[in-house]
């Protein structure tokens, strides 16, 4: 199953398919445990990654801790939510709100080298992976509750010729 595979019905069937899913499960611990690695890092090693930086260094590296800490928490309310709907807890007509959408991820990437400071290696790791899951995250949301029933989508190829023909006057 991919990231778009929950494109027909309507948003709280597609939701309540997904919640349900062997590929949610697996997101879910996959997001879960970077959540986990992640906090481990920062309280513990990283705390000495940080003392060992220039006083630059150290700010990036507290900025780039707080966006990567809020970018996870994010994801794991939005996995939370999805886990909820997939025990009951939640009905997915709930969910398809508009509250628990992602938002849009729009930190800058990069503040390294803070003046000759690079990025830690594990904080770097941790932050291009959140990054990947989130994106990841965010297209299912969009699938999920933009996806609707049309068929936009469903055949792209053919969608992109028509669009190129529609275009051209063909």
């Amino acid at each position: 199953m991919t990231d778009s595979s929950f494109k027909s019905g309507h948003p709280a069937e597609r939701v309540a398919e997904f919640a349900g899913s062997e590929h949610f499960a697996r997101l879910f611990r996959d997001g879960m445990d970077m959540v986990e690695e992640t906090a481990s890092y920062l309280d513990g090693p990283g705390r000495d990654d940080a003392k060992a930086m220039g006083r630059a260094g150290a700010l990036a590296y507290a900025a780039e801790s707080m966006k990567l800490t809020t970018r996870l928490m994010q994801a794991a309310s939005w996995l939370l939510a999805q886990r909820q709907v997939s025990e009951g807890d939640l009905s997915a007509e709930q969910l398809v709100t508009g509250q628990y959408r992602l938002p849009a991820d729009d930190e800058p990437e990069e503040l390294w080298p803070a003046d000759g400071d690079v990025a830690p290696g594990v904080l770097a790791d941790l932050a291009a992976r959140s990054r990947k899951l989130y994106a990841r995250l965010k297209r299912i949301d969009e699938s999920l509750f933009d996806g609707g029933g049309s068929s936009e989508g469903a055949r792209p190829v053919e969608d992109q010729l028509n669009r190129l023909k529609d275009a051209f006057g063909r």
